[in-house]
């Protein structure tokens, strides 16, 4: 295999690249930086020629797509520059490759934020759940799956959607709960503010955490073993209420922390119950998450801890 990972110095495509080396993979990779490391280069996916360019030189078996803009909350500020960056920018790659080779085995990275607010909240989602987007990010995502689809049947593209569910993990940025909350309460032990209250959203939703390190190697399988035009969901299969994602982070303090309701951090759609079903990806590939939530909670907590 010779990779070209998208947004390989992202959060999930810098743990991918590592993922892919141990598996013996060449990998190189596109970032919107200027200046990129060695075999990463500096990439628009706006600009169609420079695609194309990258695609003759590069020439890989396999691209893994995941450059885009990956915060749901943030999708609500910048609607037009979500649905310009995650679906227009994944026409053009699919366009190049079209055009170049298309061969080339391509994994696009969706969310389950395609699924939006399912119709019964007492099941878990599977990939023949209706889609039904209530975020500019999942209606970006939502366009994609679709355009997936359309590639393979109208083209012969040899391309697989992959719908991943909340992943969590050491070096996630802010935006995210699982990092909003360790940083907060890092910041507080490490006596880097006075300040001991803490701010949160909503904690009685209840979602289905997986962590990046298992997800990878979810995507180095889908992408040798998965069936063109189709779809998979990653995820754990269990739900986990906010409050308790809170409870364990909390556990890992040393000081006493007081908590208060931010109702800045609440999302404009908020859905009680979000759960995924991996069966399909199970049974592809007998692929399931090994690291525990709690495992993956004091990893992050502990990495705000050294980078503070």
């Amino acid at each position: 295999m010779r990779a070209l990972v998208t947004g390989v110095t992202g959060f999930v495509g810098h743990y991918l690249k590592e993922q892919l080396i141990i598996e013996g993979v060449e990998v190189f990779g596109t970032s919107r930086k200027e200046n990129p490391c060695k075999g990463t280069y500096q990439l628009d996916l706006l600009d169609k020629d420079k695609i194309i360019n990258l695609l003759k030189e590069v020439n890989p078996t396999h691209i893994f797509h995941l450059a885009g803009m990956s915060n749901v909350r943030d999708s609500w500020s910048h609607v037009s520059k979500t649905i310009e960056v995650n679906t227009i920018g994944t026409v053009n790659l699919l366009e190049a490759i079209n055009k170049i080779d298309n061969g080339i085995r391509v994994i696009t990275i969706g969310s389950s934020e395609e699924y939006g607010k399912v119709n019964d909240i007492t099941k878990k989602i599977s990939e023949e759940t209706f889609i039904n987007p209530t975020s500019p990010y999942g209606l970006s995502k939502a366009a994609v799956s679709m355009l997936v689809k359309q590639y393979h049947k109208g083209y012969g593209l040899d391309v697989i959607h992959i719908r991943p569910f909340t992943h969590i993990g050491p070096g996630q940025k802010l935006g995210f709960v699982t990092s909003d909350f360790a940083y907060q309460i890092a910041l507080i032990n490490k006596g880097k503010t006075n300040n001991h209250d803490m701010k949160v959203g909503n904690l009685e939703a209840i979602r289905d955490f997986t962590d990046v390190r298992d997800i990878v190697k979810a995507y180095s399988l889908i992408a040798l073993n998965g069936k063109a035009g189709e779809v998979y969901n990653v995820c754990s299969g269990e739900g986990t209420k906010i409050q308790e994602i809170l409870d364990m982070l909390l556990s890992f303090s040393d000081k006493e922390i007081n908590i208060e309701t931010d109702p800045e951090r609440m999302r404009p759609s908020e859905v009680p119950y979000f759960v995924g079903d991996y069966s399909k990806l199970e049974q592809l590939t007998n692929w399931k998450p090994i690291l525990s939530l709690n495992q993956s909670l004091e990893d992050i907590y502990h990495s705000w801890l050294t980078t503070l």
